[in-house]
């Protein structure tokens, strides 16, 4: 008997160590102002997110599926870019802006408030184009966001 118990215990540790293997992520770090870590403890708590990675996680969702979606975008398009940025950033804007006038058949700028800007591009031409121009407005840190809506 001694035996039968002792291998049900064995067993039960290696079942156990399994699923516990099942269950580890790896661990990424990630460097965050307090800014954004304000906003991710209001997110959980208002979204009941269970902890701060899984809001980043569901976020990194979020941009691998637009991503997606953006790649598979082909022909001639038209969308909305829409960009937050301080108001001390306009050049940055402009200066992009040049590189792709081809597409952009209107543009509006307005404040938001005292420091903030908001950009509205509307967009007609090749998606390669468009995909372009949303990804360098995208890897520009002085923007706060960027957001491409096609049509």
């Amino acid at each position: 008997m001694f035996v039968i118990q002792r291998k049900s215990r064995v067993m039960a540790i290696k079942f156990y160590i399994s699923i516990i293997n099942l269950s580890i992520l790896p661990i990424v770090s990630i460097s965050l102002n307090d800014d954004i870590i304000d906003d991710i403890n209001k997110l959980q708590k208002e979204l009941g997110f269970s902890g701060r990675s899984e809001i980043v996680r569901a976020g990194l969702r979020n941009i691998i599926a637009e991503q997606k979606e953006r790649e598979n975008l082909n022909g001639e398009l038209t969308a909305l870019l829409l960009i937050i940025h301080q108001e001390r950033d306009d050049d940055q804007v402009t200066n992009m802006r040049h590189d792709y006038e081809e597409i952009i058949t209107t543009h509006l700028h307005s404040k938001i408030d005292r420091d903030r800007c908001v950009e509205v591009f509307l967009l007609k031409g090749e998606a390669v184009l468009i995909r372009g121009m949303t990804k360098n407005f995208q890897t520009n840190k002085k923007l706060d966001h960027v957001k491409l809506i096609t049509m």
